[in-house]
């Protein structure tokens, strides 16, 4: 995915395409700054890794999704639609990256199978469901979405 980003700024580059260049170069940034161990949370790569996994890339990458969306939302109810529009052009540019999320009916599905799977019965068991739905769908599924559709179906 690293390897996809780097070509995709150097065609930014070559195209003169400044806003794409400019997310692009925000993701790889980000991407660097998680493998030096910089942030909340965050640890450098292991000695003899070379790169972060993709399912931290992935990560990485969602939550740049949502500090945007967070940010959409911030400048839209301060009259900045410009800005808005910026940070939506943005989530365009990184969500070319992201896996394909999952269509709801599809979530759905998987949420009852894993709830069966898991014998999860009440709220008490949202976490231990929450965890296992992210190990296997990382990436793939939004999970505030998901969490809404474990509670309904717990009721």
């Amino acid at each position: 995915m690293k390897a996809r980003m780097t070509e995709a700024m150097k065609a930014a580059m070559k195209a003169g395409d400044k806003e794409r260049l400019s997310a692009i170069r925000l993701m790889l940034a980000a991407i660097k700054d998680r493998e030096l161990g910089i942030g909340p949370g965050a640890k450098p790569l292991a000695p003899g890794q070379t790169s972060l996994p993709e399912a931290e890339l992935v990560a990485v990458l969602t939550r740049m999704v949502k500090q945007r969306r967070d940010s959409i939302a911030t400048f839209t109810s301060g009259g900045r639609k410009d800005l808005a529009d910026k940070e939506a052009a943005e989530i365009r540019v990184i969500e070319e990256f992201l896996p394909a999320q999952m269509a709801e009916a599809e979530a759905r599905a998987e949420i009852a199978k894993l709830l069966v799977e898991l014998g999860a019965a009440g709220q008490k068991d949202m976490g231990r469901v929450m965890g296992a739905l992210k190990e296997r769908f990382g990436g793939r599924m939004d999970f505030g979405k998901a969490s809404g559709i474990v509670k309904d179906i717990l009721k």
